[in-house]
């Protein structure tokens, strides 16, 4: 008995020990440290373009001529000009944010129950069958069966690579890493507007099928990686597969000794949570101090959700062309879009560790608001053309920062704020929730946008800038700040009831314990 007791405080002061180091040290420190964490990182934000791509063409489509010519009816009758009725438009992006949710919920125990790695073979394979019914369908029907397919593929990988990330990232890293998230959803949208701005003016099929076909290449390079990727070491500890948890730390880079009080790490995390957690249940998400944990996991991709992202990243198109530019100047203009997205994010990833998790996306949401009520108040003169193409600069304005605030910092909070054990879950909620939202938005921004329907344009987002007034409310009381903790304090934090506003200068009995087995480990004071 005395030698395991002594066993487990040798390997308690290795892990306190790595948790110290990995907080001392400076973020190139930690990336030379740590490439094959990295690489297999930005491997997960890689499929994810995958979604962010499926996400936005099935909203870009509509704006090709051909596409509504193709599966659309004239109007008005003799114009020339084709719409794609309301109902099918709602069908083709609410299908598979519907089926999305499904899947979210169900990856969430899949991941847990068979592993992480072959979670994602499953979905990869999705992809490959879905792409190929929407690149061959001539009807509505079987496009709208395509979709809704695909919704199950982006659903899991969109769940699972975020937690994927949030497990395998290093602690100095995590946040940035998490950002490029955020990165992935706008390379997947400027791939397919760069796409549509060469063909959307083809008389042809071709016009949209291009895009399909880009769509396989993305799944293709991450099918041909696939077999190399390394299994979570948190997965498989929880499952106390050790040694296969050890093989897998090398993988990620963690060789030698290092690979050893890795793993002493993510043991002794783990067997503190089981304090927390009783099980791996979706119930559990909500017991104890689990249920402010998912709440606060949660609601910064709600409000993603609330803000109006659905209407600017899926209609933004359709709004240019309805505003008067021609097909081929709305398509050059909404390249802008994403670009200014991607360098948002980019720069959220320098700063989310600097300025915080709570102020960019407290803050951040404030500033949104506004733009939102400005875009607004500009919609509401149809007549003058200064008045759209201001409409126009806040939109793209607007897309800049979101991405700077809320697009991507939303990402690291899911990822790092819940409890380990309960991480793959938690995240399922969060997309799921997110997504059940964006059902909502997709069956409805359709009738309250169309020019045969309510014909708000861009004063639909007066309702955006609405709901985030009440969401302004809920940051500023309950989100705490996240940066620069390890999982470890964050459990011993929530555990205790630390208030939010206190997160960010609370000194963590983890924090004194790491510095007193450093002093152990390297003999000098810190």
């Amino acid at each position: 008995m005395s030698s395991l007791n002594e066993k487990n405080n040798v390997e308690k002061i290795a892990a306190h020990a790595t948790d110290f180091e990995d907080h001392e040290a400076t973020i190139w420190q930690t990336l030379r440290r740590n490439p094959w964490a990295t690489f297999w990182s930005l491997y997960a934000c890689w499929t994810i373009i995958l979604v962010a791509f499926e996400t936005q063409a099935g909203g870009a489509v509509v704006g090709i001529p051909q596409f509504r010519k193709d599966f659309g009816y004239e109007y008005p009758i003799g114009s020339g000009s084709y719409v794609i009725p309301a109902s099918w438009q709602s069908a083709f992006s609410g299908a598979p944010s519907a089926t999305k949710v499904i899947a979210c919920l169900f990856t969430g125990q899949l991941a847990d129950w068979i592993g992480r790695r072959y979670t994602l073979l499953i979905s990869l394979i999705i992809a490959h069958v879905a792409i190929g019914v929407e690149f061959v369908a001539t009807t509505n029907a079987v496009f709208f069966a395509g979709k809704l397919v695909q919704g199950f593929s982006i659903g899991i990988v969109a769940t699972m690579m975020v937690a994927y990330v949030g497990e395998i990232a290093p602690l100095k890293l995590r946040g940035i890493l998490t950002c490029c998230i955020g990165v992935a959803y706008g390379i997947g949208p400027l791939t397919a507007f760069i796409i549509i701005n060469y063909t959307g003016d083809v008389e042809t099929r071709w016009a949209y099928r291009t895009i399909f076909c880009s769509q396989w290449g993305f799944a293709a390079v991450a099918t041909i990686l696939w077999p190399w990727m390394p299994e979570s070491p948190w997965w498989l500890v929880s499952k106390d597969k050790n040694d296969q948890a050890l093989k897998s730390l090398h993988k990620l880079g963690y060789t030698g000794e290092r690979g050893q009080q890795r793993l002493a790490l993510v043991q002794v995390t783990l067997e503190e949570v089981k304090k927390e957690t009783e099980g791996v249940t979706y119930a559990e998400c909500f017991r104890k101090s689990n249920l402010r944990r998912t709440i606060i996991s949660i609601m910064p991709m709600n409000i993603q959700s609330l803000s109006g992202i659905a209407f600017v990243a899926g209609y933004f198109t359709y709004y240019l062309q309805l505003a008067g530019y021609s097909t081929s100047q709305s398509f050059q203009i909404q390249i802008a879009q994403p670009v200014l997205s991607i360098v948002g994010n980019l720069m959220a990833a320098a700063v989310v560790d600097r300025v915080g998790r709570r102020s960019l996306t407290l803050y951040g949401n404030i500033i949104l608001t506004s733009f939102l009520l400005i875009t607004g108040g500009l919609g509401t003169n149809t007549t003058d053309l200064s008045m759209i193409r201001g409409t126009v600069a806040f939109i793209l304005i607007y897309s800049w920062w979101y991405n700077v605030s809320l697009g991507s910092v939303a990402f690291s909070i899911l990822a790092e704020v819940s409890t380990s054990r309960l991480r793959y879950k938690t995240v399922a909620i969060g997309l799921a929730t997110s997504s059940a939202i964006n059902v909502m938005w997709q069956f409805t921004i359709p009738y309250m946008f169309n020019p045969d329907q309510a014909n708000l344009g861009a004063k639909i987002a007066f309702i955006f800038g609405g709901l985030c007034l009440f969401c302004i409310a809920y940051l500023f009381f309950y989100q705490p700040e996240t940066a620069g903790r390890s999982y470890a304090e964050l459990d011993e934090m929530f555990a205790k009831g630390v208030p939010a506003r206190k997160f960010k200068s609370y000194r963590t009995t983890m924090e004194i314990q790491n510095e007193a087995a450093a002093e152990m480990v390297t003999g000098k004071q810190v």
